[in-house]
């Protein structure tokens, strides 16, 4: 019986995108890797740019192109994991619609597979992309790695190959909210681990849903998922500040019983510790709610994606 490979393409709002990506994928499938059965998975996000009818069409023209449609947008980590613990194939390679992930690396990936590593990522070695924004990128991959008690994979966002006994522990993890660069860090090694480097091409067509908040999201979702630093941080500065507050307060003290205080500067000193402190004491406030958020969400224990329906999985199902 040939191993099956699991194509999964998350998207939302890629509907110039979506049929030259699936084809694109099918050709290197077919030309490269015909020694392989292969299924191409849509899990879309509650688009609303015409992207479902779209993966509809390509759908009933090909049993083996499938999708999974979300009942809303859950996100740019959920829907990718819900996608990948979905899916049954031999391995399960996921990729950017945008071709941001190119499609010429999954033989590359597969070869490596067969070769023993259960799990094989993509690390981009170069992008095409903005250059300050790869810059930013690369400050950010090394303050989480220098940060996390884990080994973080610099330039990871996902793109590689998965063997099934790693998505059968995917599906055992029980996480709200699933950080899955920081799952292979933690565990790739017991899956004997390879990285792959690639070069990141630019988006093929349409606009990035990329933005501050979307790297915010993800910024903080690593650092509160992955490091205890930002807490040791705030209890460190609260002794700082405190220690300041005592010194500064001693010393006006003394200033004050020997008559020496009109020799200071007036009130602008005390004034600027405090707005100083103050901003120091918000922002490990705000720092703090982050890692409250987290836990917060994963206390509460809503399903990590709802689907509306499936195509292709058999047949197609309704799903609350």
């Amino acid at each position: 019986m040939k191993k099956k490979i699991s194509i999964l393409i998350p998207c939302f709002n890629e509907s110039e995108n979506v049929e030259g990506i699936s084809s694109a994928i099918e050709k290197v499938l077919i030309n490269d890797l015909s020694a392989y059965d292969y299924e191409i998975v849509f899990i879309d996000n509650a688009s609303t740019d015409g992207t479902r009818e779209k993966i509809e069409k390509i759908c009933e023209g090909n049993k083996k192109i499938k999708a999974i449609f979300n009942v809303t947008n859950f996100g740019q980590f959920n829907s990718p994991f819900h996608g990948m613990c979905s899916l049954d194939g031999d391995c399960v390679i996921p990729v950017c619609a945008d071709f941001q992930d190119p499609v010429e690396m999954i033989p590359v990936f597969v070869k490596k597979w067969e070769e023993g590593h259960k799990i094989v990522s993509g690390v981009k070695s170069s992008s095409k992309e903005n250059g300050f924004v790869y810059f930013l990128r690369t400050m950010y991959y090394k303050l989480i790695k220098n940060m996390s008690k884990v080994r973080m994979i610099e330039h990871f966002t996902g793109f590689g190959l998965y063997d099934k006994t790693f998505i059968q522990l995917l599906r055992k993890l029980d996480d709200p909210i699933p950080f899955i660069r920081g799952i292979v860090a933690e565990y790739g090694d017991g899956f004997n681990m390879t990285t792959v480097e690639y070069e990141q091409p630019q988006r093929r067509a349409g606009k990035t849903h990329n933005n501050f908040y979307t790297l915010y999201d993800a910024a903080m979702l690593s650092i509160t998922s992955y490091t205890k630093v930002g807490l040791r941080l705030c209890t460190i500065a609260g002794f700082v500040c405190a220690l300041i507050d005592i010194i500064v307060a001693f010393v006006y003290l003394i200033l004050k019983l020997t008559h020496w205080y009109s020799f200071h500067a007036g009130y602008a000193p005390m004034i600027i510790g405090m707005f100083l402190i103050g901003a120091v004491q918000l922002f490990f406030i705000g720092l703090m709610g982050e890692y409250i958020l987290n836990i917060n969400t994963r206390v509460i224990g809503r399903p990590i994606v709802v689907e509306e329906r499936r195509i292709n999985f058999g047949t197609d199902t309704e799903k609350e």
